[in-house]
């Protein structure tokens, strides 16, 4: 359902200029809040047809006058309304105590909200805290979410669920787990990474009559990646059109690594594969997949004819962190080709301190822990604010870099793009790996760097969600993956 929605994601500055925007126009405000309220009760009708009775929980702020307008509108059509404050009503201010008053004249009724409270309906309307959070949920605030996540009812969510910061994604020390998400004008950015999809369930959004060139005044938005089919193969086309990527690594006790990297390479289109690995394992690591190329390699001295052949390089998977992974990894940085730098190579990046300039032709694909250490802060700290920590590693590092996980990053020198294909079974080994042998065969192929990491991602975790629909998320592992990646890239 995504994929046919807008695709621009706006930080919350951004979504505010708008709204002044559309305000200097000549619509008031109070339209604004109106028309978001009237948004999110048709939603909420419609998800839940059946619901006769509704809990609204609201603050203080403009995300409590989009709830007070939801409960009025509820009131009017007949439903049992009960609407918990969790502040006092007397704090409201201009359209948010404006739209209070509007439920109040056609006798709504509101209490206030007091701890341990038992919840009576049959649905439950979050508009506690808006986009506007940028601390940790406490007190009665968070005694009222917990108690929402407690009821067992279904929820909607007014714009972002209360408690997730809607720049970043990150959970604001607790937060309403909403069944559907309604939000206003435009995406925010961080509803799609981060903590924040494990809390929105179903996304939808409301532009709320906002005229489309308002969008296109505002610039550096985050882009979603849609998928785009590739181009049709030429009849005369043979192994050589597609393609030779070399992948390095593969230490002693971690060939499994360099053989995923090298079938998903292969099953995406690569015409050749060759894998540069340990020659304690380099005689039978390919014999379950014939179609790779297996080079045993004691020394850094054997890579430069290998090097020679490729047209991507690839080293990380299962590299080891020995004298060998650094022998080989030196030779790897030295190259002018398309090279990714995955697993143990960002590790031994990370522990030598190397700067390797501004490369275009480099692509880094770091897990939350790898950035950490690459950036040398904690993985809290990176997941705190995703964005930030994705493009402070290409600032630092150059070419392209994808910070991997839920919602994963993709920063460049043009900016950021997000994936929001993938889901929790994709928690195994191997995985990454497997990413990493995709976007190297999608490069191969001829793909600029760009679109083979965006399409790469995309790819890698669609095909994942291919395989939970067939068995679900828990046993998932690296090689499910593979029919489906052959799928998406047909």
């Amino acid at each position: 359902m995504l994929q046919k929605l807008p695709l621009r994601l706006y930080n919350t500055a951004q979504i505010r200029a708008l709204e002044q925007c559309v305000i200097m126009d000549g619509i008031a405000g109070f339209e604004l809040m109106t028309r978001a309220g009237a948004a999110a009760y048709e939603v909420l009708r419609q998800r839940w047809p059946q619901a006769q009775a509704f809990a609204v929980f609201c603050g203080v702020g403009n995300n409590a006058g989009d709830g007070y307008i939801i409960a009025r509108l509820l009131l009017a059509a007949g439903f049992a309304v009960r609407v918990y404050a969790v502040a006092e009503v007397s704090a409201l201010k201009s359209d948010a105590l404006l739209a209070y008053q509007t439920y109040a004249s056609v006798q709504g009724q509101v209490q206030a909200y007091v701890a341990a409270e038992s919840i009576v309906a049959d649905v439950i309307v979050d508009a506690l805290l808006g986009t506007g959070l940028s601390r940790c949920v406490t007190g009665l605030y968070a005694d009222a979410i917990q108690a929402i996540n407690d009821s067992g009812k279904p929820v909607l969510a007014v714009d972002v669920p209360s408690g997730i910061n809607a720049d970043t994604g990150a959970l604001m020390g607790k937060a309403v787990r909403a069944d559907v998400t309604v939000t206003f004008i435009g995406f925010k950015k961080g509803l799609f990474t981060g903590d924040a999809p494990e809390y929105c369930g179903n996304l939808s959004m409301a532009e709320l009559g906002v005229p489309a060139t308002y969008y296109a005044r505002v610039t550096n938005v985050v882009t979603r990646i849609a998928h785009k089919p590739l181009f049709k193969r030429h009849c005369c086309a043979h192994k050589g059109s597609n393609g030779h990527v070399l992948i390095i690594g593969g230490a002693c006790g971690f060939s499994g690594a360099i053989l995923l990297a090298g079938q998903a390479a292969l099953r995406v289109g690569s015409g050749l594969v060759s894998l540069a690995t340990r020659p304690e394992h380099a005689g039978f690591i390919n014999l379950t997949v014939p179609e790779l190329m297996s080079h045993a390699v004691q020394t850094a001295e054997q890579l430069p004819e290998l090097l020679a052949k490729a047209s991507v390089v690839v080293i990380g998977p299962g590299l080891g962190q020995t004298d060998w992974s650094v022998g080989l990894l030196n030779k790897a940085l030295g190259i002018s080709k398309p090279l990714i730098i995955d697993a143990d190579a960002l590790n031994l990046l990370a522990k030598s301190n190397i700067m390797f300039g501004h490369h275009p032709n480099w692509i880094l694909t770091p897990h939350p822990g790898e950035a950490a250490r690459l950036l040398n802060i904690s993985t809290l700290d990176v997941q705190q604010d995703r964005f930030a920590a994705v493009t402070a590693l290409q600032a630092h590092f150059g070419g392209i870099v994808v910070l991997k996980g839920a919602g994963s990053l993709i920063a460049d020198a043009q900016g950021i793009t997000l994936s929001n294909t993938g889901n929790p079974g994709m928690a195994s080994g191997g995985m990454g790996d497997v990413l990493t042998g995709v976007i190297a065969g999608l490069c191969a192929q001829g793909l600029n760097l760009a679109e083979a990491v965006q399409q790469g991602v995309y790819i890698h975790g669609a095909a994942a969600d291919n395989a939970t629909h067939v068995a679900g998320e828990r046993g998932l592992v690296a090689s499910d993956l593979m029919p489906y990646l052959r799928q998406w890239v047909n």
